[in-house]
């Protein structure tokens, strides 16, 4: 299906998937969130309830796997996760499955809501640890559902030196290299362990300034954690990175490679693709001097 053929992802076409599909549900209203997402168009569906619809076929991959596998996890996870209650097929036009979910309360974690960063980075971190002691075994492997997270970083090994290439001049490119060489010389060497794929602010709610649930599990999958720690560089500062890295006790060579994981995207923002937005090079910058500063230490 080409852009052209796509059809307005809105709130009028989710009232009518809603109406065709759940009619159960046909009286409630439907209202876009104000924090959307860009893989997933999301509303509010009532008072209770979450319709999530992918915005493109790689996206809509990432369905059946949360519809599965997120009621086998939220068991033995320590906060809660996506609810599923039921799951859409194509139809009025659209291509794809799509969810509805059971709505979460909170906020979006921005520094401004958290009251004790470092005690929120423990419990992200007790939370990462809970999910990768959870029973992999016929999980999901690194693929094109996910893009690869949980995989190895050679992946985006051209991708990443043609932006050190393009970032010539702009940031130390000798350190930043050296990082990548580093990430890119070990693998996970241990049975595969459940991953959550994307631990970014917009997927961690808070509720009076503390941690209350993770969301959006779409790039979750079982092999290598280290995709996981990007969240060290991207959010926290030293004394947070250090208590989220107490709560994961992860080996080196494992931290060295959530390094290459977290540098990879931020050097193909700060090497401005079309389309980047200035603010978010700029914050890439910042994410960059991080990481290349933490390896100095740790290496």
């Amino acid at each position: 299906m080409s852009d052209t053929d796509m059809p307005v992802i809105d709130a009028v076409l989710a009232r009518r998937l809603i109406a065709t599909q759940f009619p159960q549900w046909a009286d409630l209203p439907v209202r876009p969130v104000e924090f959307g997402g860009w893989d997933n168009r999301t509303f509010r569906l009532g008072k209770h309830m979450t319709v999530r619809l992918p915005s493109a076929a790689h996206y809509a991959l990432q369905v059946e796997k949360e519809q599965e596998w997120l009621p086998r996890l939220a068991p033995s996870l320590p906060l809660p996760v996506p609810v599923p209650l039921a799951m859409g097929r194509p139809g009025e036009g659209y291509p794809w499955h799509w969810s509805v979910y059971e709505w979460r309360h909170g906020e979006i974690a921005t520094r401004a809501q958290i009251a004790d960063l470092s005690r929120f980075a423990t419990t992200i971190g007790e939370f990462l640890a809970a999910l990768q002691r959870i029973d992999a075994q016929g999980g999901p492997p690194p693929g094109q559902h996910n893009f690869f997270r949980g995989g190895a970083l050679t992946v985006y090994d051209r991708e990443t030196r043609w932006a050190l290439d393009a970032l010539e001049g702009r940031i130390d490119v000798h350190a930043a290299r050296l990082v990548w060489e580093a990430a890119l010389a070990s693998a996970w060497d241990r049975a595969p362990v459940w991953f959550h794929g994307d631990v970014a602010a917009g997927n961690l709610l808070v509720e009076n300034g503390r941690l209350s649930a993770v969301i959006d599990f779409g790039t979750s999958g079982v092999g290598d954690p280290a995709c996981d720690l990007s969240i060290a560089w991207t959010m926290f500062e030293e004394t947070s990175r250090t208590a989220f890295r107490a709560a994961l006790r992860l080996d080196e060579r494992t931290w060295a490679r959530g390094r290459g994981w977290t540098l990879w995207k931020a050097l193909i923002v700060a090497a401005e693709m079309p389309g980047t937005d200035r603010r978010e090079v700029e914050k890439s910058r910042r994410i960059i001097d991080a990481v290349l500063s933490d390896h100095r230490r740790y290496a």
